[in-house]
């Protein structure tokens, strides 16, 4: 990430048509950085660069303290906490957006142990941040079929609820996340939106308005129908998070992802060579599609 701020642009793909296009960097040419991570530790000693050029950026930070057998590599959730809260206490708690998704129903995180643990969470992250966006897992093809390896492998079983036992969660943790001092969001689900709950804007142009105290021209464009955010420029790639998270929907094989992650070359304008686990958007002035001069083959 830092080599490709440094020269000024990055190569990206589509993750479907696998066209690459080019993506400026240029402070000119970018509002600002979303950085979605599990583990935002290994990039703290890079934050001050990024704001050095300035940058306005935000960091969505997942942190669910789920089993081993749901989330394999993920950093400890109380040294995430801490990571979270040196992010604040040195950017502002408007930086950081504490993420506890997505939320899974099984034998070893029923709903019972989601309210207990969203709150001994939420009271650590207390000051931190003032949002929280939750999600419920999406249970795609490639989804279903890693959970039920893990759940052979690990002897645990796992469900997809009604809406109507996702909404009793939800607003549940609503009134936990307000005692802490947190406004609860939900992600791309708008059919589960309960009273005292958003929609989340996770590519947020006005919260990075506010950290920024610029003024943002982006419009409302997600990446599909249900998504509330503002339109950006994705410039991380599916399997190659290491991280082996089996609900995770941007892993089709946790050993692939292993290998891509391991062909990372930090010096490369992708992030892995064509055949590491964080994504980043940028919130950029750039048009939609990249012109023929910029599109690699």
């Amino acid at each position: 990430m830092m080599a490709r701020l440094r020269a000024g642009y990055c190569l990206a793909r589509n993750p479907f048509s696998q066209q690459a296009y080019r993506v400026s960097l240029l402070r000119d040419d970018v509002d600002g950085i979303v950085f979605w991570t599990k583990n935002v530790g290994p990039f703290l000693q890079h934050l001050p660069e990024v704001r050095e050029r300035g940058f306005a950026f935000l960091v969505q930070h997942t942190i669910n303290g789920y089993p081993r057998a749901l989330e394999t590599s993920v950093a400890d959730p109380r040294r995430a906490v801490e990571n979270a809260h040196r992010v604040a206490a040195t950017y502002g708690p408007r930086v950081l957006v504490w993420r506890y998704d997505p939320i899974v129903f099984s034998s070893l995180t029923p709903p019972g142990f989601h309210l207990e643990n969203f709150g001994r969470l939420a009271e650590a992250l207390r000051a931190a941040t003032d949002e929280v966006v939750i999600s419920f897992a999406q249970i795609y093809q490639k989804t279903r079929r890693n959970l039920d390896a893990a759940a052979r492998a690990e002897g645990f079983d796992w469900w997809d609820p009604s809406a109507e036992e996702k909404m009793r969660l939800a607003s549940a943790l609503v009134e936990v996340a307000a005692a802490n001092g947190m406004t609860l969001s939900i992600c791309s689900q708008r059919e589960l939106l309960v009273p005292g709950a958003q929609e989340a804007r996770c590519a947020d142009a006005r919260r990075l308005e506010a950290i920024s105290g610029c003024r943002i021209d982006a419009r409302l464009k997600g990446n599909r129908a249900p998504c509330g955010c503002f339109e950006t420029r994705d410039i991380g790639d599916y399997d190659t998070c290491p991280h082996g998270c089996v609900y995770c929907y941007a892993v089709r094989s946790p050993s692939l992802a292993t290998k891509r992650f391991r062909r990372h070359d930090p010096d490369s304008e992708f992030l892995y060579s064509a055949d590491g686990g964080d994504a980043a958007a940028a919130i950029t002035r750039q048009p939609p599609l990249p012109s023929d001069s910029d599109t690699v083959a």
